[in-house]
């Protein structure tokens, strides 16, 4: 009896402990990359983590997630430009455009499967770039973007980098710990038996396209959320944040961290921003490494870093245990 007490008490101090833990890794490799670097990190990871409720635990790969990060991103500026210089509503104004967004689209995108499910993602995500690029070009600024700016609030001045590294570091704790709230809620739990088997759940008396439509919203709200972020940091909106060609960024990091898993998302988040930041400037062909990297992920540690990592973990305590 007083094993088990132990070990709750273990597993809870841990819980506690994983948001601090995230906050002071981040911390740890501000020194080392830099300010700007470091913030663009964090908030790469915060994509990931999006992207991730709807590929690692419901099971539905995207190829279009740009859209929803380019909506943020895009929503943000024009509410700076046409409405609004205040930074807090104009997130708020890029949240609700992410949810609108899953609203119209999810009775569409959520009743497919499959290759169906990631193309239709895409081709939405090409009809968003060509509006960004050339039909609303007059508003968006087409190839040459448009710049956002924001007014001074009396606890938050985005003209300094160190606030916006600290803001977009509280945004991804507080998205972490809400999502994790998330998956281990009943509803979570029935999304990753979708994810298993939807044919079960569907017997079992469950509505599975209300479960598969409201977390496609949160995917799209938290994936704006993430181009919101990154317009605070870069003070400009490109045709890039929509762009599908880089849709393969986010899958990557999500492959690599470990699907399904809300630490491999901030670990492949991390780990992507290095290969592409860092490797880049010494090795031209730089994604052939990164394609080899997903081959031996995919061959090797088909659960990602940290799908490796917990795996290990329980091995050498089944083998102490003995």
């Amino acid at each position: 009896m007083e094993t088990v007490k132990t070990g709750l008490t273990k597993r809870n101090i841990w819980k506690l402990l994983d948001i601090p833990i995230i906050a002071a890794g981040f911390l740890v490799i501000l020194p080392l990359l830099g300010i700007n670097r470091t913030t663009d990190f964090i908030i790469f990871c915060v994509f990931v983590l999006g992207f991730n409720i709807l590929y690692g635990f419901m099971g539905r790969l995207s190829f279009g997630h740009m859209l929803y990060l380019g909506t943020g991103a895009y929503t943000i500026t024009l509410f700076s430009e046409h409405v609004s210089q205040n930074p807090l509503l104009a997130i708020l104004a890029s949240l609700v455009a992410g949810a609108l967004i899953g609203v119209i689209l999810g009775p569409i995108i959520v009743r497919t499967t499959g290759a169906c499910f990631a193309l239709i993602n895409l081709a939405f995500c090409q009809v968003g770039y060509f509006l960004v690029l050339v039909a609303f070009s007059r508003y968006t600024g087409g190839e040459d973007g448009m710049s956002a700016y924001f007014s001074k609030l009396s606890f938050l001045n985005f003209g300094n980098r160190y606030v916006v590294f600290g803001f977009v570091l509280f945004c991804l704790l507080l998205t972490y710990y809400l999502l994790k709230k998330f998956t281990s809620s009943p509803f979570g739990v029935l999304i990753k038996s979708i994810k298993e088997n939807e044919t079960r759940v569907k017997f079992l008396g469950y509505n599975t396209f209300t479960y598969k439509w409201v977390t496609f919203i949160i995917s799209t709200t938290v994936s704006a959320f993430a181009g919101a972020l990154s317009i605070l940091n870069y003070g400009y909106a490109t045709p890039s944040f929509i762009d599908p060609s880089r849709a393969v960024e986010v899958i990557f990091a999500a492959l690599i961290g470990g699907s399904g898993s809300l630490y491999g998302s901030i670990i492949g988040g991390v780990v992507y921003m290095a290969i592409s930041n860092y490797l880049a400037s010494y090795v031209p062909r730089w994604e052939m490494f990164l394609g080899f990297a997903l081959l031996v992920v995919v061959f090797r540690f088909r659960t990602g870093v940290w799908g490796f990592i917990v795996g290990l973990l329980g091995r050498k305590r089944k083998a102490l245990a003995r």
